[in-house]
């Protein structure tokens, strides 16, 4: 948060015609980000709480920035929009939030997460330069340079974490970033960011559905076996000898994250190349959640491809 709001700051000395937007953006990010915060320093906050509060934040967004989801490319959708603004509504609180707890729920191993909102932010930089949306591509811009700084301390050594609050923060500006370049801009494509943020966004409707459908829980209960999980339990803690010395409990937790950040190119790239193509996005999007679904269900059962096995050391 210290760091993307010295970038706005310096924004503003540079007299960048975008930091007004910059700072109603923050402030739109605060109860989602107090949320988290307050979450790490005392684990008294529930996740319906959390939810909560970071539907305050895309309430704020779409009355400060008008950040709404206005359009989506599905068939027969788009004018249930146009005549019904609460749905409207609804839906934009529903997305914006859902990224939030989907960057939450892929934090689990130093730099996945981090990396991941890395990737997308400069794909969402990249595009919002070629349309010429200066507030996007400047948020963007000190998003990623925010990242890129907790980045460096967080992987491979772990020294510093997001925790709740850092994740909720950059869940909400990532959702808020992708809904207001497609709002802003009628070249891009609807399908651009969902494609972008495929990985951690399947993650979390694949998560809601193994726990429901599948173990018959909450779909907010926790568990152990989402794919980064079981990627660090059945390749990674295979491939070291089984040494619980801290840098070795460090080194598992950090080769976990290469393998995911590989995933979420497989969307980022294709997102990036066809960001104006509703139909080739839609075409990728199948692909990746085809392969997500082929390569859980083959680790699952301990079938994992060879291609993904390093040899083990000692």
């Amino acid at each position: 948060m210290i760091s993307i709001v010295a970038g706005a700051v310096i924004a503003q000395l540079a007299g960048s015609p975008a930091a007004s937007y910059l700072w109603l953006l923050i402030a739109c990010s605060l109860p989602a980000f107090a949320a988290g915060l307050i979450e790490d320093l005392t684990k008294s906050v529930s996740p319906r709480r959390r939810l909560l509060a970071s539907a305050i934040s895309a309430g704020l967004a779409i009355w400060l920035l008008d950040a709404v989801v206005g359009r989506t490319h599905i068939p027969g959708f788009d004018p249930v929009l146009k005549w019904a603004p609460l749905v409207v509504v609804v839906l934009t609180i529903f997305i914006s939030a859902g990224v939030v707890n989907a960057i939450n729920i892929i934090d689990g191993f130093n730099g996945l997460a981090s990396m991941c909102v890395l990737m997308m932010v400069l794909a969402l930089a990249y595009v919002a330069f070629q349309v010429g949306d200066v507030f996007v591509f400047t948020a963007s811009l000190i998003t990623a340079g925010a990242v890129f700084g907790f980045f460096v301390w967080n992987f491979p050594a772990g020294l510093i974490f997001l925790g709740d609050g850092g994740a909720y923060l950059l869940g909400f500006l990532l959702g808020e970033l992708c809904i207001l370049i497609v709002h802003r801009n009628a070249s891009v494509s609807p399908m651009f960011p969902l494609l972008l943020c495929a990985y951690p966004v399947f993650e979390t409707i694949f998560t809601m559905y193994r726990r429901k459908f599948v173990r018959g829980v909450a779909t907010g209960a926790p568990d152990g076996i989402h794919l980064h999980t079981l990627i660090h339990r059945r390749l990674i803690r295979w491939t070291l000898q089984n040494n619980m010395g801290r840098r070795r409990l460090t080194r598992r937790n950090s080769m976990t994250s290469p393998y995911l950040w590989m995933l979420c190119l497989m969307s980022v790239i294709p997102s990036v190349l066809w960001w104006n193509s509703t139909a080739i996005l839609t075409g990728f999007l199948l692909i990746f959640m085809v392969s997500y679904i082929w390569l859980y269900s083959r680790i699952v059962r301990f079938k994992t491809p060879r291609w993904m096995v390093f040899r083990r050391t000692r």
